[in-house]
């Protein structure tokens, strides 16, 4: 049993002393109570570092003879350990298995943070979730991106243009054009005939009093020609509608009694029978169609040398250039009494006009835009017939040789004339001259030149 002093306290309760006499060299001494603080090393190895620690500081040599305490001499290292709480000095074995992966050994110091200078700025600290930088977009991304952009716009263009062109060819009128006994043999090229009808049915009486067409009834040709195409330069035949010739079936008339007599298939019938060339395709416009497709393209510009006035057309128009709405451009189309050359004058003007309404029809700002392309189609589709077996493709193809007409590309041509007033039992009539006549049209039904004295002159 051990004395206790009067006023001090028991031994085993007291904080035991730190050694002070140490030989050289000896680390300083710390308080036995005191666990050192290692320094910090990377997450997940701080237990194991406290532990390593722990174990280093009690395996210190304090057996130093010169040691005391304030009740005595210093305990060994053995008496000291087993003193100790087991909870003190016991390891977690634990924590070791658990951080074996790290690379340093046992009782290697961790490696101090670097820790700036005083006075150094903080750096900001991100107000987001930390991300990694996108890496800059080169020139390489920049025209994939931009060939994309151009794809999609191109692919866009040409739906919305389809789009137009098929629901204007939907609105596209049928007419049976299959002669009665059938069409002739296969000729060279295609041949599409174009009429221009006198048509007034759908008309209102405003609209006939405004185009000055008259109420008459029943329907004629007021223009007459044959495109040929497909074989070289594409050339415009325009036959005048009194040439006197034989009508199937019904004796010597004028042509355009036919389309009167039995419409778009007597006429094709008569003018296969004629010329020898075979129909391949069939295009009808009537007055109120004309007018609506003049005024959807915005007009059309014609250069008059002198000024015309025809009461029964409705026409007066000054000398020089202008621009033609529908109204005047019927007018302009049809006027023939006033006309020194009467019908022959007419068929010129006739030919002119739609060579430059092609042109205009034609014009990147309506067949670019799909928009604009498909009102003046609709404006066009509701006052045009096809025939019934004529295909989108193949009425495209008439319309492109036209409009390379216009751009005098190809020949514009009229049926070679004798007589232009030869007098018949139907009236004053056109006689053809019938050898330059069979010559043209032989060169058309075979794709050989055009004869020299056909041409107009340059």
């Amino acid at each position: 049993m051990t004395d206790r002093i009067p006023g001090r306290p028991d031994p085993s309760d007291e904080v035991r002393a730190i050694p002070q006499g140490r030989r050289a060299g000896a680390p300083p001494p710390r308080h036995r109570g005191t666990a050192q603080t290692p320094p910090r090393g990377p997450v997940g190895t701080t237990r194991a570092i406290e532990q390593r620690s722990r174990r280093h500081w009690l395996d210190e040599d304090h057996d130093d003879p010169g040691a005391t305490t304030l009740s005595g001499p210093a305990p060994s290292s053995q008496a000291r350990t087993e003193a100790l709480p087991s909870t003190r000095h016991t390891p977690d074995w634990s924590a070791e298995e658990d951080h074996r992966h790290t690379p340093r050994s046992y009782g290697e110091p961790a490696p101090r943070p670097v820790t700036p200078p005083p006075g150094a700025p903080t750096p900001p600290r991100p107000s987001g979730p930390l991300t990694s930088p996108k890496p800059p977009r080169g020139p390489r991304h920049r025209v994939r991106t931009a060939l994309l952009v151009t794809l999609a716009l191109l692919l866009s263009w040409a739906g919305a243009t389809a789009w137009a062109v098929n629901s204007a060819w939907s609105q596209v009128g049928r007419v049976a054009t299959t002669p009665a006994a059938g069409h002739i043999g296969d000729t060279s090229g295609r041949n599409t005939l174009m009429v221009g009808s006198d048509q007034r049915s759908g008309l209102t009486k405003e609209q006939k009093k405004k185009l000055g067409t008259g109420s008459a009834e029943g329907a004629r040709t007021d223009t007459i020609m044959v495109l040929h195409t497909g074989d070289g330069d594409p050339t415009l035949l325009s036959i005048p509608r009194d040439s006197y010739v034989e009508i199937p079936g019904h004796g010597m008339n004028k042509i355009n009694a036919a389309f009167a007599l039995g419409g778009a298939a007597l006429l094709s019938e008569t003018i296969e029978k004629a010329t020898g060339l075979r129909i391949d395709g069939y295009v009808e416009i009537g007055f109120g169609g004309f007018a609506d497709v003049v005024d959807a393209v915005g007009g059309v510009r014609m250069c008059l040398a002198q000024p015309m006035k025809d009461a029964m057309a409705h026409v007066d128009l000054p000398a020089g250039c202008q621009t033609l709405d529908g109204k005047n451009a019927l007018g302009y189309v049809r006027m023939r009494y006033s006309d020194p050359e009467g019908d022959l004058g007419r068929v010129k003007r006739q030919r002119q006009f739609l060579g430059a309404l092609m042109g205009k029809v034609a014009t990147p700002s309506t067949v670019l835009l799909p928009w604009r392309l498909h009102s003046v189609g609709s404006s066009a589709a509701t006052a045009i017939a096809v025939g019934e077996d004529d295909s989108m493709r193949g009425t495209a193809e008439a319309m492109l040789g036209l409009r390379a007409v216009s751009g005098g590309t190809g020949h514009s041509v009229t049926v070679p004339v004798s007589n232009p007033g030869l007098e018949t039992p139907a009236g004053t009539a056109v006689e053809w001259d019938a050898a330059r006549s069979a010559a043209l049209f032989d060169a058309l039904r075979t794709g050989n030149p055009l004869p020299a004295d056909v041409l107009p002159a340059s």
